[in-house]
C-alpha cells in the first residue's frame, strides 16, 4: 500500500513539473480592484487556486483525524478501567423450599 502512495505521489509530480515545463512562459492578467492588473504565470496560479481549494479539506480531515483518535482513546481508557473492575460473582440460587426446610428443627 505504501507504495502505490508513494506511486500516485511520484506521478501527481511529474505531472505538474510537465505542466510547468510547458506552459511556464505563459502570462495570465488578473483584473484586481481598483484597476489594478496582476500579471501571474499561469501554473502558479493554477497551483495556487488547486491549494486554496485543497488545504482547507486537508485541514477539516486531519481535524476530524485526530478528534477520532481522541475519542477512541477516551473509550480505550474507559474500557481498560471496566476490564480492571473484578467482576462479583452471581449469587448462587437456593429454591425456597430447601432454604426453609433446612432452617425449621425437627420435632
Amino acid at each position: 500500500m505504501r507504495f502505490l502512495k508513494v506511486l500516485l505521489w511520484l506521478l501527481l509530480g511529474g505531472v505538474i513539473a510537465g505542466f510547468v515545463i510547458y506552459n511556464g512562459e505563459q502570462r495570465v492578467s488578473i483584473q484586481l480592484w481598483g484597476g489594478l492588473v496582476a500579471d501571474i504565470s499561469l501554473p502558479l496560479l493554477l497551483i495556487l487556486v488547486f491549494l486554496a481549494g485543497f488545504l482547507p479539506m486537508l485541514v477539516a480531515y486531519q481535524t476530524l483525524r485526530w478528534r477520532m483518535r481522541q475519542r477512541f482513546a477516551g473509550l480505550e481508557r474507559a474500557l481498560a478501567d471496566l476490564r480492571t473492575i473484578p467482576a462479583t460473582p452471581a449469587a448462587r440460587f437456593e429454591p425456597q423450599a430447601e432454604a426453609t426446610a433446612a432452617q425449621e428443627p425437627h420435632a
